[in-house]
């Protein structure tokens, strides 16, 4: 849709969320560890709530591992952490059929993967091979081996990350494995005052220690489920897939953002609105979503493009977009 085109109007019934709810306990007990990325967590919350993904791509040392720590902590579930090689084996996250020297029967032996947040840290050192074998569980929260299929616990959120650094020995994450993921996020370093307290607060003690679960599993999931059930207008969700669109009818574009990227803005943006305590989607969730859920599902022309340049794409088709009015 150009810009000069008429804009569409709705009347929704607007209805105030509650004032504190599961997810923003969790955000304040991980802002807790976290010093100076508020956006950032938020982020992160937001795809937890919204039962997607995360990949996180920056350098060493920024507090990715902490970051998902600090969440799992918060929730009171599991989190386990699979350190990615070229030697890694697809059983060693899924699990394993082992022999029980007991009973002579086969007895499924649980991989990492069974867990509410798994890090698969430097996801890119891991064969392609070993790398698939986390579709199954991203895309339909299971694993099946041996013809037998294992369902994942809930919530379940794989946390990947990646050093755009150091490539040598890597493998690119290809186009299906990447669209799994519903938002790639960029920690970055903090600034210098959010720095300096982190320095302060880990001298002598772990702030990560005295993280406790401020909300229970049963009640985060009852929180999942009302971030689902946010109303959504139609002419929100025709606004979440015309952005969408506009990706694949850009000149640098070789291939747009596919149709479970428009579905995982669509989900990210209802639990922003969740998360500020509303129970309808605004388009302005739509648009704060965009630069984090879209960029990473494009292919441009251009085999050396960087990331910056599929955010720009996505820019362009949200200027170029034109949102419907709520009223």
């Amino acid at each position: 849709m150009q810009a000069d085109e008429q804009v569409e109007e709705a009347v929704i019934e607007r209805a105030p969320g509650p004032a504190s709810t599961p997810g923003s306990r969790i955000e304040d007990a991980v802002a807790s560890v976290i010093s100076g990325k508020a956006e950032e967590i938020r982020t992160v919350l937001t795809v937890l709530l919204a039962e997607g993904h995360v990949l996180l791509e920056d350098v060493p040392g920024v507090g990715k591992t902490q970051l998902a720590r600090a969440f799992a902590a918060a929730v009171g579930g599991t989190v386990r952490r699979i350190q990615c090689t070229p030697d890694l084996l697809p059983s060693d996250i899924t699990g394993m059929s082992v022999l029980d020297q007991g009973t002579g029967e086969l007895r499924f032996q649980p991989g990492p993967v069974f867990a509410n947040i798994v890090i698969a840290d430097e996801i890119n050192r891991a064969s392609p091979k070993t790398q698939a074998a986390l579709l199954e569980c991203m895309a339909e929260g299971q694993v099946t081996v041996d013809g037998v299929t294992h369902r994942l616990p809930t919530p379940f959120l794989v946390v990947a990350t990646q050093n755009p650094i150091d490539m040598e020995g890597t493998y690119a994450l290809p186009e299906a494995q990447r669209d799994r993921f519903m938002v790639r996020l960029e920690v970055g370093y903090p600034d210098e005052a959010a720095e300096l307290a982190m320095v302060q607060a880990r001298e002598t003690a772990q702030p990560l220690d005295a993280v406790r679960p401020v909300t229970t599993l049963d009640e985060f999931r009852a929180d999942i489920a009302a971030a689902h059930a946010v109303r959504a207008h139609e002419l929100v969700e025709r606004y979440a897939v015309r952005l969408a669109r506009a990706t694949r009818e850009h000149a640098d574009v070789r291939l747009g953002a596919s149709p479970r990227a428009t579905l995982q803005l669509v989900r990210a943006a209802k639990a922003r609105a969740h998360l500020l305590g509303r129970d309808w989607l605004s388009p302005d969730d739509v648009k704060a979503l965009a630069a984090h859920v879209l960029p990473h599902h494009l292919v441009l022309h251009d085999p050396h493009a960087r990331h910056e340049d599929a955010r720009a794409v996505v820019a362009q088709a949200l200027a170029g977009t034109v949102a419907p009015v709520m009223r």
